[in-house]
């Protein structure tokens, strides 16, 4: 504890000697085993993604003020910046893979099931899909091992398309085309066409939010810095994630004043400047529009009882 708040650990990827490709295979066994501190169980916010796939047991896990229960089946992507722990990991066992940004060969792959702002995963597979994605697991653990133990074998390009074939596996709707799709006179598809644009413009907007977002606060910015109108960002955005560009942008600055809030002891005009508002008083009415609470308020509902 540090001023009576949780510190938060910053986690950078560091992989282990002989896995030096982009990607980490390790298992729920071998974490307990190494982490003999249970460090897992405290406030943590990697720069990388982390995809756990629930092969047996029950446990629990908190994202961004978000708790999760976790059954053999259960699927948790964790995206890089997000806080999270693993709040009961000791009864349970599955795949836990680590991998960097852009290791994935289609980049908009990295926005699958992003909703709104909230870029933390957690579903449970159907029984149908559940054996299928534990293959697809083997088979990536399988092509893991053999690079870190055969380097003359290792192929960053086939691990990164195994990673893919399990993200298309375990997360809904990402191998469908988009509805409504026609064929046109040279072959292609058009709706697919459309889709595919609206991911590369989301992409692009998401980033630089990222970049961005305690500077900027108007769509309009991001528009003039990416080179597309306003109108066009709304609609990629909400394609994507069914909501507009202004309301993901707000979303994703409301989530950084609650990280400040929860877990800095910062008060609420030293978390206004940070976020780039002009005064305490515009912060707060940001805040309260967004929650209906004062920040204040909030941050007190979060501590105990």
């Amino acid at each position: 504890m540090e001023n009576g708040h949780t510190v938060v650990r910053q986690l950078r990827y560091l992989p282990a000697v002989g896995a030096a490709y982009g990607v980490e295979v390790l298992s729920f066994a071998r974490l307990r085993k190494t982490d003999t501190e249970r460090r897992r169980a405290q406030l943590q916010r990697p720069d990388f993604h982390v995809l756990a796939l629930i092969t047996e047991g029950s446990g629990a896990h908190e994202a961004d003020f978000r708790h999760h229960q976790l059954h053999e089946g259960s699927v948790v992507w964790i995206r890089p910046g997000v806080v999270h722990r693993w709040s009961d990991v000791d009864r349970l066992d599955g795949f836990l893979i680590l991998f960097q940004p852009g290791f994935l060969p289609d980049p908009g792959l990295e926005t699958v099931g992003v909703a709104g702002a909230v870029s933390t995963v957690c579903r449970r597979l159907s029984s149908e899909s559940f054996p299928l994605a534990v293959l697809a697991a083997e088979h990536l653990d399988r092509e893991h091992r053999t690079a870190a133990q055969s380097p003359r074998l290792a192929s960053s390009a086939l691990l990164s398309h195994l990673l893919a074939a399990l993200v298309l596996r375990v997360l809904p709707d990402t191998s469908a085309p988009p509805p409504h799709a026609t064929a046109t006179g040279t072959g292609t598809t058009t709706a697919t066409s459309t889709g595919n644009r609206s991911l590369e413009i989301f992409h692009a907007y998401r980033t630089a939010v990222e970049e961005h977002f305690v500077e900027w606060h108007q769509v309009a910015d991001y528009a003039q810095e990416i080179g597309y109108d306003t109108r066009t960002l709304t609609r990629a955005t909400r394609a994507v994630t069914g909501i507009g560009a202004k309301a993901f942008l707000d979303q994703r600055i409301l989530l950084e004043a609650k990280r400040l809030l929860a877990h800095t002891g910062l008060p609420v005009g030293s978390c206004a400047r940070r976020l780039g508002f002009r005064d305490t008083g515009n912060f707060t009415t940001f805040f309260r529009r967004q929650t209906g609470l004062a920040p204040t308020t909030w941050a007190a509902d979060l501590q105990p009882r």
